[in-house]
């Protein structure tokens, strides 16, 4: 059982489009919380696609036996979703079968969920692309997990590439990457994230204006 407190819905500021994952990467590292980007290796469906909001969390585990109503436990999953939700599915890694098509992402987006993220694969991926629902993952896969996979928890802790992801904690998924941010630090990682990236801005005008990379580096300590 996850002690952590129950978060409140997650709206993203303005400028907050400017945050990436390195960003919020330096940010946790500046405050010691390394560790906290998952491996490479799960990407974008497609490129230039960004999900942020609050991780949503369910878990496969293999299975072989048939099941009259074997989507019963996704589609509860799926249709608690609310809005800035980001669904993160834990496989373990798992080539079995696909977690996650089109009339998850349809369903998903329906209630304002924000985007997917698994350790596993995709299917019906170029309707996933269609709808323009931001999806994350190791591989595509046509396999559909009835009689292959099966829902073992919902809303507890999960792994995904090194990382322990809570329900709740804040997550940022873009082309560099996906970095988590635990809720008993977020208003601080995103204190300084913001910061940085509107210092960034700055430091980029000069750079393109002549100055020299070490005096920039020394005004500002951003590179």
């Amino acid at each position: 059982m996850s002690s952590r407190h129950a978060p409140g819905k997650f709206v993203p500021a303005p400028g907050d489009e400017n945050l990436t994952s390195p960003i919020v990467s330096d940010a946790m590292d500046a405050l010691g919380r390394r560790g906290q980007v998952l491996e490479a290796g799960i990407r974008p469906l497609v490129a230039g696609t960004r999900a942020f909001g609050r991780a949503a969390t369910l878990q496969f585990a293999p299975n072989t036996l048939d099941d009259a109503d074997p989507y019963r436990d996704s589609i509860d999953f799926i249709d608690g979703l609310g809005p800035g939700d980001v669904a993160v599915l834990a496989t373990g890694a798992t080539t079995r079968a696909a977690s996650w098509g089109e009339l998850f992402s349809a369903a998903a987006i329906g209630h304002g969920a924000v985007g997917v993220i698994t350790d596993g694969c995709l299917r019906d991926t170029p309707k996933i692309a269609g709808l323009g629902f931001p999806a994350f993952s190791r591989g595509h896969l046509p396999l559909d997990y009835r009689a292959r996979m099966r829902v073992v928890a919902t809303a507890q802790p999960v792994v995904l590439a090194g990382v322990t992801i809570h329900p709740g904690d804040i997550v940022l998924a873009d082309d560099d990457g996906i970095a988590v941010i635990p809720q008993d630090v977020e208003q601080e990682i995103l204190d300084r994230a913001r910061a940085r990236a509107a210092a960034e801005s700055t430091v980029l005008n000069e750079l393109l204006h002549g100055d020299g990379l070490r005096a920039v580096w020394e005004r500002h300590g951003i590179l």
